[in-house]
């Protein structure tokens, strides 16, 4: 995509290299992976990588209005993953793909580490209703993830300091903190602001994908917050599980959206999690998670 080094990439370059998929065969591409979370592959990265090859299949005046992803194993972040998009059928209003990502081993044994169902069609105009976008601070009267992370750096052990302080792709500014080592338990329920910076014009295509990259990020956590655990309690083990999301209305991600998150069960080790993205009081998608969250306090 960009003539440069991976390290010479700006934060913005590096998410569209992502986004930047090479065709290999008949309906099946080809994404590589950036170090967003570590080794492992950043689910919203999955997300995000499928959505795309499975758009490259539709034509461009069709986007995407839902789509319900499993996610069956960790992928490695240093092995290509290569998406098979399937047809399933195009209809007069609705055209339906079916993506399987895959990763090879040493050995060129596939391994199918996610599935993803997704459907799309054009807008419409037609019957229009929304519940109120719920009130919270505006942006402009909060701090950035960057900014907070100053004030907790103190807290981090020293190994974990510098992967803690690193930069963000997503500009999120949380409405309420939590402590990441000493979280106090509280109702499951948190929003964040979010955006791109410097994403510029983009097909929406991208910014759909983009979106389900940035809905993944605090989603699973919001089912912590009621026990009052983070990533960082000792014994936590979490993943997300599966991750569905429609899309309502057209965006602009170079603007501020708000992302409202909440939970209402966890049980047998998982947590049930939702979403809605606002923008301009318009409600632009809804998401559901449920993610894995088993804590061993033996450990």
């Amino acid at each position: 995509m960009l003539n440069k080094k991976p390290e010479e990439l700006t934060l913005v370059e590096q998410l569209l290299e992502t986004l930047t998929l090479i065709p290999h065969d008949d309906d099946v591409f080809v994404g590589q992976s950036h170090d967003y979370v570590g080794t492992r592959i950043f689910g919203g990265q999955v997300l995000a990588q499928a959505l795309i090859s499975a758009s490259h299949t539709v034509d461009n005046d069709r986007p995407c209005h839902s789509l319900h992803g499993y996610f069956l194993r960790g992928g490695d972040a240093f092995r290509p993953v290569f998406y098979q998009v399937e047809k399933m059928r195009d209809g007069k209003s609705l055209s339906a793909r079916r993506v399987t990502a895959r990763q090879y081993d040493d050995n060129q044994k596939p391994q199918i580490i996610f599935s993803m169902m997704a459907s799309f069609g054009r807008y419409e105009d037609g019957l229009d209703y929304q519940e109120t976008m719920p009130n919270y601070p505006n942006h402009e009267q909060l701090l950035n993830e960057q900014q907070l992370k100053d004030q907790f750096v103190g807290k981090i052990p020293p190994a974990l300091q510098a992967r803690y302080m690193r930069k963000r792709h997503v500009e999120i500014k949380p409405v309420a903190p939590r402590d990441p080592i000493h979280p106090a338990p509280m109702p499951p329920k948190q929003a964040n602001w979010l955006r791109i910076v410097e994403l510029g014009k983009q097909s929406i295509q991208i910014q759909q994908a983009l979106l389900a990259f940035s809905s993944d990020f605090y989603l699973v956590g919001t089912g912590f917050m009621s026990h009052g655990v983070s990533y960082m309690t000792k014994g936590l083990q979490a993943a997300s599980i599966d991750h569905s999301m429609h899309f309502h209305r057209p965006f602009d991600l170079n603007d501020w959206l708000l992302y409202d998150m909440w939970s209402d069960t966890t049980s047998n080790a998982k947590g049930l999690n939702h979403g809605q993205f606002w923008q301009n009081g318009k409600l632009i998608a809804t998401t559901q998670q449920e993610g894995l969250m088993r804590l061993n306090q033996t450990l």
